[in-house]
């Protein structure tokens, strides 16, 4: 199971680079539903961005996924998106722990309406749930898909760890879309930032240097280290022909990367 393990931190470390260099925040969670059921030994997954219930929200599902759930009617999907047990699991304390379907409700999670329409989907028995660690109100998060028999201890602590990437995309592709809209106000582009040579992630630090954030706050922001932070910041100031967060802020803000104070 070590071997196991080794490949699965090798496969995370993947996503995250391939994530972290993604211009586009629209595709930075199909990039994660595409390789969680690998990870977590799952068979399909839908993530939900913006709250577990049955009326609204944004879905996704992995590859192959999708073609099944676009066939719904709206009270099915609305089963699906209700997201039982987990949103009333987790919405009960503070813990964020993967646990699965079983775990919560037992034996009667094989008799619920939401069980009995997956087996008829897509021929699944069990369901893990993997919140984002910090989501407090609406819980968000996605859930893993398999037939057989139920998630492993194994791939549940997998699914633990795993957590902590599901966030910094999350985060990213959040500060992404936020500097792009802002961006597009003031007249920038991701085409412009790209001339400049900077990546996804030094856009994301050069928009919460506008913030006025410490490199500490940068830090837990985006879920780095304070050094790696120093280190996006001495790009972008490279890449900007700076010396300093002032001057840096200054000249984005003339590119049209970061929008100007308003008067």
């Amino acid at each position: 199971m070590a071997q196991g393990l080794a490949g699965a931190y090798e496969r995370m470390a993947s996503v995250a680079v391939a994530a972290l260099h993604e211009h586009d925040p629209e595709r930075l969670w199909p990039l994660l539903a595409a390789a969680l059921p690998g990870l977590c030994g799952g068979d399909a997954v839908i993530y939900k961005l913006d709250d577990w219930n049955e009326r609204a929200g944004t879905v996704g599902f992995s590859p192959g996924a999708d073609t099944v759930f676009d066939r719904l009617g709206g009270e099915a999907m609305g089963l699906l998106r209700a997201g039982y047990p987990f949103a009333g699991h987790y919405a009960h304390g503070p813990d964020r722990t993967p646990v699965t379907a079983r775990q919560v409700v037992g034996a009667s999670w094989s008799a619920s309406p939401t069980a009995r329409l997956l087996d008829d989907l897509m021929d699944v028995d069990h369901v893990l749930g993997m919140p984002l660690p910090q989501s407090t109100t609406p819980i968000t998060g996605c859930l893993v898909y398999r037939s057989g028999r139920d998630f492993t201890d194994d791939q549940l602590r997998l699914a633990e760890r795993l957590q902590p990437l599901l966030a910094a995309v999350e985060q990213q592709r959040q500060l992404l879309q936020r500097w792009q809209r802002l961006a597009a106000a003031h007249g920038g582009s991701a085409e412009q930032a790209t001339d400049l040579g900077l990546t996804p992630r030094e856009t994301t630090v050069l928009l919460l240097l506008t913030d006025a954030l410490t490199a500490s706050a940068m830090g837990r922001r985006l879920g780095i280290s304070d050094r790696t932070v120093h280190k996006h910041i001495a790009n972008i100031y490279r890449k900007l022909g700076t010396h300093d967060r002032i001057s840096t802020v200054l000249r984005a803000q003339r590119l049209g990367l970061v929008p100007a104070p308003s008067r």
